[in-house]
């Protein structure tokens, strides 16, 4: 039964590990070229793994969040520290485009299983906005439709943008948001344009 039990784990381990090298190929992810690659039936991967949106969840799991903003764990700019975020998690979409687009599809013909996609956008925006976390929750929510995957692949499918230009297209309007957000904040908090301001 001891080794029944390894040798599952070892084939499900397998499976995970040959989704993840075909994500980070940022090509096509399919469970029949998963199940290829792990050198299994398909039969057996859906065993494991009920559908490709359950197994990418596990597969394409990303470092933390603060490990991967350390470069502005220092700052007090909640701009810098947004724009941060936002070229990371564009930069993993498209490392990863494929498998994004498998999640996406999944979820959206699914939409039961969408507790099952990453929620990496809203673990880097929580690390970024750290400090003042708990009073920008109407920034953190304008910013989650700007810091996104379907954010990165518009600019990238529809308004045919390289790499680069598809970066520097979510990190602007995630700047132009904080920016704005906080100076609305600090204008309140001098006392002008709140409710009976003149």
């Amino acid at each position: 039964m001891t080794g029944r039990v390894a040798q599952k784990e070892r084939t499900r381990t397998a499976i995970v590990a040959a989704a993840r090298e075909l994500a980070d190929t940022g090509g096509e992810v399919t469970m029949p070229a998963v199940a290829a690659a792990a050198r299994v039936s398909e039969a057996t991967a859906y065993r494991y793994f009920p559908d490709l949106v359950s197994l990418l969840g596990e597969a394409i799991r990303r470092e933390g969040a603060a490990e991967a903003l350390a470069a502005v764990a220092g700052s007090d700019d909640p701009v810098a520290r947004v724009a941060a975020a936002a070229e990371v998690l564009a930069r993993d979409v498209l490392r990863r485009r494929g498998a994004v687009r498998a999640v996406l599809a999944g979820v959206i013909t699914r939409p039961e299983v969408a507790g099952l996609r990453p929620g990496y956008r809203f673990e880097l925006l929580e690390v970024a906005l750290a400090p003042w976390w708990g009073r920008v929750d109407d920034l953190v929510q304008d910013l989650a439709v700007v810091v996104s995957a379907e954010a990165v692949l518009t600019l990238l499918d529809l308004c045919h943008l390289d790499d680069e230009a598809t970066v520097a297209g979510i990190v602007r309007p995630a700047r132009t948001l904080t920016r704005a957000a906080f100076a609305s904040r600090e204008a309140r908090s001098a006392g002008h344009g709140g409710p009976g301001a003149c």
